[in-house]
């Protein structure tokens, strides 16, 4: 199969296991970071299971093919699948929106490996069908011409970064877990979906499993498992005089992230998630216990952003359309807005 995939930093993660499994993958990128991966390739670093050190995985070695172009050139109908992998805010830079306007008229199906689940993804879910979240969105008409049955999304759980200090086409894996997929719409597009899902589990190296698989499930919620984890650790480490690592925002007060984390998963079983999509909060805090950096989002505030993914905004307004409501979740979500607003201000 052919996958355009938005997003070269952590959609070379995806890029990788599409690669080692015999697929074709290009990247959207800046010129200057295409430029790198056309003449390099890619590399990502991951542990295996039983080792103690990373292993350095280089796209010029798999059995697929990796290329990177920017926005301008891409040409979505040449494609079997479209994956999403750029931070929300990035969808609205002219050249972006322009690309993501021709996906959707293309109508390709849609795989999103964000953590800002896609509008046209919540519009498939009843309750939310026609529930005000726009405000929640950097530019929310970016989503105007997408079918929503195109759409769907895919929890980004692998906690992976970019080394500061390497080249722009090498990722490295800090927590390898999976990529969890709700279904599309059409069968067609989840025959496609689960066909990946079977060649990635198949991939061994020096016959050894491969971590980070993609997993197919048929609840289109278990994706939302992640927002329980977003709104309890990563948000959290925004604090109102600087950043903090996941770890001490989810241990620092433990009563307080399992009463977090408690009303997320409840609010997603309001929309209709089952019990059994949810990880269990004990799960997730041992987890945590080696997220010992702050989250990308805390990082990003702290290094001068005025626009990130705002999925504690969009889940306090999920709940305030269902009339539920957490004085934790608004705290967050103000201490957040403060930090954006303070950082604009010294951008102007």
């Amino acid at each position: 199969m052919n996958i355009l995939i938005l997003g070269a930093s952590y959609g070379s993660l995806l890029s990788t296991k599409l690669l080692m499994a015999g697929h074709d993958v290009t990247l959207i990128c800046r010129a200057q970071t295409a430029s790198v991966i056309n003449e390099k390739g890619t590399e990502v670093r991951i542990k295996l299971r039983d080792e103690d050190a990373h292993r350095t995985i280089r796209s010029v070695d798999l059995a697929g093919t990796v290329d990177a172009v920017t926005p301008e050139m891409a040409r979505p109908e040449n494609y079997d699948l479209v994956a999403l992998a750029m931070s929300e805010p990035q969808y609205s830079a002219p050249s972006v929106r322009t690309l993501m306007t021709r996906i959707a008229a293309s109508r390709k199906p849609c795989l999103s490996i964000m953590n800002m689940p896609p509008l046209p993804y919540l519009r498939r879910i009843k309750t939310l069908a026609e529930a005000p979240l726009e405000s929640c969105y950097s530019d929310p008409s970016v989503w105007d011409g997408f079918v929503p049955g195109l759409v769907t999304l895919c929890s980004p759980d692998p906690q992976a970064f970019r080394p500061p200090e390497e080249a722009a086409n090498v990722l490295h894996v800090g927590l390898p877990t999976n990529f969890k997929a709700a279904l599309f719409a059409e069968e067609e597009h989840n025959t496609m979906l689960r066909q990946l899902e079977a060649d990635i589990a198949a991939v061994t190296l020096d016959g050894k499993d491969v971590p980070v698989k993609l997993r197919v499930y048929d609840s289109l919620f278990v994706p939302m498992a992640k927002w329980s984890m977003l709104l309890t650790g990563n948000y959290r480490c925004v604090t109102s005089t600087g950043d903090r690592p996941i770890r001490e925002a989810v241990h620092g007060d433990l009563d307080a992230s399992r009463a977090i984390y408690a009303w997320v998963d409840a609010l997603a079983q309001k929309l209709g998630a089952s019990p059994d999509d949810a990880v269990p909060f004990e799960k997730y805090a041992r987890a945590a216990e080696n997220l010992l950096k702050p989250s990308s989002a805390a990082r990003a505030i702290t290094g001068g952003a005025t626009q990130i993914e705002r999925v504690d905004k969009l889940v306090r307004q999920i709940g305030a359309s269902l009339d539920l409501q957490l004085d934790a979740i608004d705290e967050t979500v103000a201490i957040v807005n403060a930090r954006l607003d303070g950082n604009a201000r010294v951008a102007a």
